[in-house]
């Protein structure tokens, strides 16, 4: 796995890594708008609840599929370390694996868990943000 992950990435694993990570972190904020849109909470002359609310949903996918694919390349190529900061970045990114996994449940079976919904988005965007200061921000000398 660890030299699949060096081709494709042609060496540059951690910059790569860096790359779609601050998308993944860009993408969640403009998340956390499109929700606050779509519930109403902001109203924008230019956007509606609707097409904000499918906005949100698509590009959700797409930071589902890319923190994967962050989180793949992270356990393939460089495993679990648990020195330095290490364990925070673990820990926190497994956290934010799992509430992505309850979120995506929680808006496929609907219901009355979907008022948990805003819960899981902030707690998604939080979770995002300390994952992504402990790995791309070291990286970029931000934290």
């Amino acid at each position: 796995m660890e030299q699949l992950i060096e081709d494709v990435t042609r060496g540059n694993v951690t910059e790569v890594k860096v790359v779609i990570a601050t998308v993944v972190m860009g993408l969640a904020v403009y998340q956390l708008l499109l929700a606050a849109v779509g519930y109403g909470w902001l109203r924008p002359r230019f956007l509606s609840s609707a097409p904000a609310l499918w906005t949100h949903r698509a590009s959700g996918d797409t930071i589902a599929l890319l923190t994967i694919a962050v989180a793949t390349m992270c356990v393939g190529y460089y495993g679990f370390d648990f020195g330095d900061d290490g364990g925070t970045h673990a820990i926190v990114a497994v956290g934010l694996l799992g509430v992505l996994a309850a979120k995506v449940l929680v808006v496929r079976v609907g219901g009355r868990l979907s008022r948990l919904l805003p819960l899981l988005g902030v707690s998604l965007l939080a979770l995002i943000a300390v994952t992504w200061l402990t790995s791309a921000g070291g990286f970029l000398g931000i934290a």
